[in-house]
């Protein structure tokens, strides 16, 4: 099969043989048409492995193999920060997308009269932790999006000011699946003073990031959805020179230089991400990321590239072509640039739950958002589980 690597990709070289892909790496192909990956992505057959082969050692033999365990998780920091450009001590381990917001919402020294600035339609994560600055005097600007969850970036420029201290925004939106340019607001965060944070989890391990070239200063991404890890393992970016800038808000034995050392008392935190991990890692959970982060990079996902990301964006065109044939109307964007992973439909005189429930008894697993059916499927399916959803929704 030719699944691309660091070492051998090339514009000369053929594509992902992504039949032999999906057989390969996907279990789940074998009994579900799976297109809910922007809730919960089933497991990759490696993470799978990696997982299973952690229970088997530490039943075995217990802590006597930690070390090598928390070697592995080195290597996969490193494979983490290469996939986006970032240097290794940017890169730190969170147990949810949501934790990782939260080190910025709460590590920041706010002043009262500070405003962040926020897209509506936002995903809860990405809201509650701004809204629950409130009570320090930190005001909250939401800038209203379109029907397609299009966001002008000249309306958050007007939404901006000096004393605007952050700009958040979904990478692509969850409802909708409208995809923001990341580069652009964070020009117009930097253009305020302000800094700017991208909350990852929908385009992560799909779509290709640069944070050197994009000017993201923190990110935030759990594992379980385009990753195809597990649950509970993620990853968090903050740029080196802003570390210092955030206080963190939980600390523990790993938050400090010397981190094995435990009798030392002196509170000397760590020069990079890692500081904000604070105690004890989820091993099993980010093992098994670490493994899905390795099929990634070897399917030929860079910080500058990714097959996979225009493997979904071709899929989400088919699907869309075919729903509207049977009178489904899309609520998406139809430009490539603003696409994703993610196709939100209805169709009148429908209800979206009713419509979910009877694809899952046939075979098809969707989600609903705002009272729209999502389609999220990943770059291995193919046009087959296509057509024979679309055959179950003639039924109907």
């Amino acid at each position: 099969m030719s699944i691309l690597s660091r070492e051998s990709h090339s514009a000369s070289q053929p594509g992902v043989d992504w039949e032999a892909y999906r057989a390969a790496y996907f279990p789940i192909a074998r009994k579900l048409r799976y297109f809910d990956h922007a809730a919960v992505s089933p497991l990759c057959q490696p993470a799978h492995d990696a997982i299973r082969n952690w229970l088997t050692e530490a039943t075995e033999c217990g802590d006597t193999v930690w070390p090598d365990w928390a070697r592995r998780l080195e290597v996969i920091r490193q494979t983490a920060a290469d996939l986006v450009n970032a240097q290794v001590s940017e890169i730190g381990f969170v147990p949810s997308t949501t934790f990782g917001i939260s080190i910025v919402s709460e590590g920041i020294p706010w002043q009262r009269g500070d405003n962040v600035v926020l897209p509506s339609g936002e995903f809860p994560s990405n809201l509650f932790p701004w809204k629950h600055l409130a009570d320090r005097g930190v005001e909250l600007r939401i800038v209203e999006t379109g029907k397609q969850g299009e966001l002008k970036p000249e309306q958050i420029d007007q939404a901006c000011d000096r004393k605007t201290r952050l700009v958040a925004c979904s990478w692509v939106g969850y409802a909708t699946g409208y995809r923001i340019c990341p580069r652009q607001l964070a020009e117009i965060a930097h253009a305020h003073g302000a800094y700017f944070f991208l909350d990852a989890i929908q385009g992560l391990g799909v779509f290709p990031l640069d944070v050197r070239e994009s000017g993201v200063d923190f990110f935030s991404a759990d594992g379980h959805k385009w990753l195809m890890g597990p649950e509970g393992a993620g990853l968090f970016f903050c740029r080196h020179e802003l570390l210092d800038e955030l206080r963190p808000c939980v600390v523990g034995w790993n938050s400090v230089q010397n981190s094995y050392d435990f009798g030392k008392s002196d509170l000397r935190f760590k020069e990079s991400a890692s500081r904000f991990e604070a105690g004890t890692q989820n091993m099993a959970g980010l093992l098994g990321m670490g493994a899905s982060l390795d099929l990634i990079v070897r399917t030929g996902v860079t910080a500058s590239q990714s097959p996979v990301g225009e493997r979904v964006i071709e899929l989400t065109r088919s699907y869309g072509e075919k729903l509207e044939k049977i009178g489904f109307r899309s609520h998406c964007s139809t430009e490539t640039a603003h696409r994703s992973g993610i196709l939100s439909v209805s169709k009148p005189g429908t209800d979206p739950a009713a419509v979910r429930a009877h694809l899952l008894q046939r075979g098809a697993v969707t989600s609903v958002r705002k009272n729209l059916l999502r389609f999220s499927p990943h770059a291995y399916n193919n046009e087959q589980d296509i057509e024979l959803t679309i055959e179950s929704l003639r039924d109907l």
